[in-house]
């Protein structure tokens, strides 16, 4: 069985080269390891007082395709958190299914 694998890339949205190296982040780490899209998650972090976490930022596809989820932690820390959780139970629930998956190809 592969090892199931997410991959989170935390980003700075304001600073217009990160949306290019997220490109090649996602290449090396997401697309040549064959994970899927869910396996992914994108945080656009943002200073305090930037303003900037009001909109997506332009990612260029397949990027746009991923969640995305903006960050500030100090004016909401709670919804980085639950965003997290949420996105590690996707990769739980898809290691659960693989090996079942798995375990019913060895049976059969």
């Amino acid at each position: 069985m592969k090892d199931a694998q997410g991959v989170v890339i935390v980003f700075n949205a304001d600073i217009p080269s990160h949306l290019k190296e997220i490109e090649m982040w996602y290449s090396n780490f997401v697309q040549q390891q064959l994970l899927q899209d869910s396996q992914c998650l994108l945080i656009a972090h943002h200073k305090p007082g930037s303003g900037g976490d009001k909109g997506s930022p332009p990612l260029a596809p397949p990027l746009n395709k991923l969640k995305l989820v903006h960050s500030n932690l100090e004016d909401d820390p709670e919804e980085i958190r639950i965003e997290f959780v949420t996105y590690l139970k996707s990769v739980i629930n898809s290691v659960s299914e693989s090996r079942d998956r798995e375990e019913m190809s060895i049976m059969t």
